[in-house]
């Protein structure tokens, strides 16, 4: 039975291959002069334009995946005297296994492992964000779509697991298409182990910060991402457990353009605040300069009224 699994799913990688080598040779040659001229054709608004330092669209500004370490480099403070001492990576001992022995991933995994500079879909680290200590942890988008298996729900539960140790906020960037369907069950179990570290963390009285960026989905959107004290999300964002087009197939009915999309999120409340890229950092940075102000364990021993005032007065400053 395992056998015809993979073989089916062989088959249908050997298919889809085929399809998007077809996409490709027929996008024309308008698209294949932007793409030699280190210009794009925007998938929002259609224009061959440049990519900005931020990964925008230079034409209408939208949001490219950004790659975790560049994220992360422009989330913590700037190094001093060219020495970032400051910052500590962490967890560069974890790195994925295949429990099902599936055909190709270990070759796949490796081929991803030399183009990243990564062991698996993560970069974690430990820094200074407006000179206060933080851990903050990015998924990567170009291996394997940042999909989370054992070795990306190791390094969450860790960072949640030493931010706790440290009495230290956790801000987390994620860009996921789930589950790693690869690893199968270990993967899904992933989502309970996330989700029951976030939960020590939180009762712990500790600071998380969700940033979901596009996309942000599966197994992913289902645990960690969406378990923030605050959810904040990057314009256009797709967030959401299936896919827009699985679920119109699902219900045989067109959806709206702006389904799962960030905006859209916010006016139905499932997360706090749209936020450009280019504030994030500000933004986050502010966040966490409130918690400084009222940790969130002070409720424990402290007013809520002195707290409140704490808070407003810092947003008035």
């Amino acid at each position: 039975m395992s056998d015809n699994i993979f073989h089916a799913f062989l088959e249908r990688r050997r298919t889809l291959t085929a399809l998007k080598q077809g996409r490709e040779q027929g996008r024309g040659q308008a698209r294949g002069q932007a793409r030699t001229a280190a210009v794009r054709v925007c998938p929002k608004c259609g224009r061959p334009a440049a990519k900005t330092a931020l990964y925008l669209c230079s034409a209408c500004g939208y949001h490219y995946s950004m790659p975790a370490r560049e994220r992360l480099d422009r989330l913590f403070d700037p190094p001093d005297g060219g020495e970032p001492t400051h910052q500590k990576t962490l967890f560069e001992d974890i790195a994925p296994c295949n429990p099902l022995s599936f055909p190709g991933y270990g070759d796949k995994i490796a081929e991803l492992q030399a183009k990243t500079g990564l062991n698996d879909a993560f970069h974690c680290r430990e820094g200074s964000v407006s000179g206060g200590r933080i851990i903050a942890l990015a998924l990567e988008p170009s291996f394997m779509m940042g999909s989370m298996g054992g070795a990306v729900g190791e390094a969450v539960t860790r960072a949640f697991e030493r931010a706790e140790a440290r009495d230290l906020p956790v801000v987390i960037f994620s860009a996921s298409g789930g589950a790693r369907m690869q690893e199968g069950m270990f993967s899904l179990m992933q989502m309970a182990k996330t989700s029951a570290a976030v939960r020590s963390f939180s009762d712990s009285g500790g600071l998380y910060i969700s940033v979901m960026t596009n996309p942000t989905t599966g197994g992913v959107t289902a645990s960690f991402a969406s378990l923030g004290d605050i959810i904040l999300a990057e314009p256009g964002a797709l967030i959401g457990f299936a896919g827009p087009r699985v679920i119109e197939q699902t219900i045989g009915a067109k959806l709206p353009e702006d389904f799962q999309r960030a905006e859209r999120q916010l006016e139905r409340g499932f997360i706090d605040a749209v936020v450009p890229r280019a504030e994030l950092r500000a933004a986050i940075s502010r966040l966490l300069r409130l918690h400084k102000k009222a940790p969130l364990h002070r409720s424990l021993h402290t007013d809520d009224r002195e707290i409140k005032h704490e808070i407003k007065k810092e947003a008035s400053e």
